[in-house]
């Protein structure tokens, strides 16, 4: 996602006139946090290439409605809502719409805008209205010109309707796409209440039964459970084995026996047994209540999880999108089908709009038929892989059930704490105990291992460890080259057999050294793999590092909390600096969540002129009503 060059843009977009085109822009279903960064998203680039863009107020029941509902977009109307969570145009649920009636009155109120492209922010059931709508348009623009409410120009000069979903959705149950608009948010606003609710349980030594959203889909229980380290999950896609009653409370009754002082169990709002019977967050506290005498809450986030700013992740992700749809609707023929963007990867894509729906229809068949383990392959890769790693890191097997693989491992951290590197340890000593092998950990990084501080870790060890910042092994940039022997005195003490190393650039490096150190000693000739962690984002062949999502997060709540602060003073403008290095990605990718004037990195040099341009950019804008600049 580096900043494209002047020239490269140009090339992008020059056979992409939106001159005389309009484009409506509406949001309907249920809101999700990063709706507005979605809907802004199409106005700036609707407006960078030359279209008129509408917004329709309140959904279908606007389009419906007509009238004032349906109101031309300005460059500057869309200022300020990339922060804000909701909908700011309004969603409604319209009955109307799926009257044949209320489609002709939508039909019209379009065609009197001269809007023949349609951008659709929701869920399944809003994008398979607005198919249904296009299909059908040709006989609407027939019926109203039959009843004499339009001529035959504005059937010709509107004879075709253009689709573009986006989908809108805290529950990402929408197959085709890894994340919909709003669930990184959900997230946020789950693993915010874990973590205020596990201070106070571990003080009286309680159990929290969670119920988060997912009446269909179990995506925000299963990730939250991975995310926080629950005890248990429950989720509509996989229910528990019929014995599951004994199973969790022998799994809780252990856990307090091994001093845990804190059990979480995560139960979506759908969640159900293998008899299609609820399971309910009550159900499962009477249960522990009655079998185990444990100290029990039930704590129920209703729309909290809709609710608050969306997270950096889901500003740039609806922004992508944005972009995305606008330049699908100019590419588009009179027989391109509708289409979504998705998200796949780290990448937008276009997908047909109908195949996903179907696709999403199945799982819930799937799920009435009780073929359990089809519906989590419809669900997608990214579920499937969460469940796998949810099920490696949260049941321990006991000793004699475990393999010997005679191998032993060193975990060790290199380089600046990142947020999420005792996740990854975490969950690296864990996957490599159940796979046999034994895991040491190595405190203060390649100085430490010089100086031979490693010792055997545990499962139980790593408890706990995933909502900690910062690094708990100790992590030290010192680079390897200048203690290889003494290193290699340490493998051959203990035994190593492979080293996973995760840090940043410096472990890069570090491992560079070390492969270059394998003809001076044989010790090194082991495997070697580092997992990238480091806010700066900057080593190779990676998308994303361990703790740029985290740093991404916090530029943006500051730049939040200035431009409230500026909100009340006028003409100001606020300079901020970010961390990475020679690397662009904090402040780039920053620039885009916080809506910045202007974002200067290391990767694109600039000039006076540059600056100059940016300056003479700051004094119009201090002629409109948004009298504040932001530079980072």
């Amino acid at each position: 996602m580096a900043a494209p060059n002047r020239q490269d843009t140009k090339k992008f977009f020059e056979n992409l006139s939106g001159a005389g085109k309009s484009i409506g822009v509406l949001t309907s279903g249920g809101d999700a946090q990063g709706m507005n960064g979605a809907v802004r998203a199409v106005v700036r680039m609707g407006i960078y290439v030359g279209a008129k863009v509408y917004f329709i107020h309140e959904g279908y029941q606007g389009m419906v409605d007509g009238g004032q509902n349906i109101e031309e977009a300005t460059w500057e109307s869309v200022s300020s809502m990339l922060q804000v969570g909701g909908t700011v145009i309004g969603s409604a649920r319209c009955k109307e719409f799926r009257t044949l009636e209320g489609r002709v009155r939508a039909a019209l109120n379009l065609v009197q805008h001269g809007i023949t492209n349609l951008c659709v922010i929701g869920g399944d059931g809003s994008l398979t209205g607005a198919n249904l709508f296009r299909e059908e348009w040709s006989s609407l623009l027939e019926t109203l010109r039959t009843t004499g409410q339009i001529d035959d120009e504005a059937v010709q000069r509107n004879s075709v309707l253009h689709i573009v979903g986006m989908v809108g959705s805290i529950d990402n149950d929408f197959c085709g796409t890894d994340m919909t608009i709003g669930t990184d948010s959900a997230l946020h606003r789950i693993i915010e209440v874990v973590d205020a609710i596990g201070t106070t349980a571990q003080s009286h030594q309680r159990t929290f039964v969670l119920e988060v959203m997912g009446r269909h889909c179990g995506y925000l229980a299963l990730v939250s459970a991975l995310a926080c380290g629950a005890d248990w999950v429950f989720f509509p896609e996989m229910p528990p084995e019929d014995d599951w009653e004994e199973e969790l409370c022998y799994k809780l009754s252990g856990n307090r026996a091994d001093k845990k002082r804190l059990n979480i169990i995560i139960v979506a709002e759908g969640a159900i047994d293998r008899s299609n019977k609820p399971i309910s967050a009550d159900y499962i506290k009477d249960l522990v209540v009655r079998r185990l005498g444990f100290d029990t809450r039930v704590t129920i986030l209703g729309h909290v999880q809709r609710g608050g700013t969306p997270s950096a992740f889901d500003r740039i992700l609806a922004s992508r999108m944005g972009v995305e749809a606008v330049l699908a609707l100019l590419e588009a023929s009179a027989t391109t089908p509708a289409c979504v963007v998705s998200l796949v990867g780290n990448q937008s894509v276009r997908l047909p709009l109908m195949e996903c729906v179907q696709m999403t229809q199945e799982v819930q068949k799937a799920m009435d038929e009780k073929k359990f383990d089809e519906a989590v392959r419809l669900r997608g890769r990214s579920f499937e892989n969460n469940l796998h790693t949810y099920r490696l890191l949260c049941s321990r097997k006991s000793d004699k059930d475990l393999p010997s693989s005679g191998f032993n491992v060193a975990v060790l951290n290199v380089g600046a704490p990142a947020a999420g590197m005792n996740a990854a340890v975490r969950s690296a000593v864990r996957v490599g105990i159940a796979e046999g092998h034994k895991m040491f950990a190595v405190n203060d990084g390649f100085e430490g291992f010089a100086k031979g501080q490693i010792k055997e870790i545990k499962w139980g060890d790593v408890g706990g460890w995933t909502g900690q910042g910062g690094s708990l092994l100790g992590t030290k940039r010192t680079l390897p080259a200048k203690h290889a022997e003494k290193i290699a005195e340490q493998i051959r003490i203990h035994n190593i057999n492979a080293m996973l190393v995760i840090g940043g650039f410096e472990a890069y490096l570090g491992l560079l050294e070390l492969s270059r150190a394998r003809e001076q000693f044989s010790e090194f000739c082991v495997p070697m793999v580092m997992v990238p962690a480091t806010v700066s984002n900057n080593i190779p062949g990676s998308d994303l590092s361990i703790g740029a999502d985290t740093a991404l997060n916090a530029i943006t709540e500051t730049c939040d909390r200035i431009k409230q602060s500026a909100s009340g003073t006028k003409r100001r403008v606020f300079i901020i600096e970010t961390m990475g290095g020679y690397c662009g990605y904090l402040a780039n990718v920053g620039g885009l969540a916080a809506g910045a004037d202007a974002v200067y990195i290391y990767e694109e040099p600039f000039d006076i002129r540059e600056l100059q341009a940016n300056v003479e950019h700051l004094t119009e804008k201090m002629k409109t009503s948004i009298q504040r600049g932001l530079v980072l």
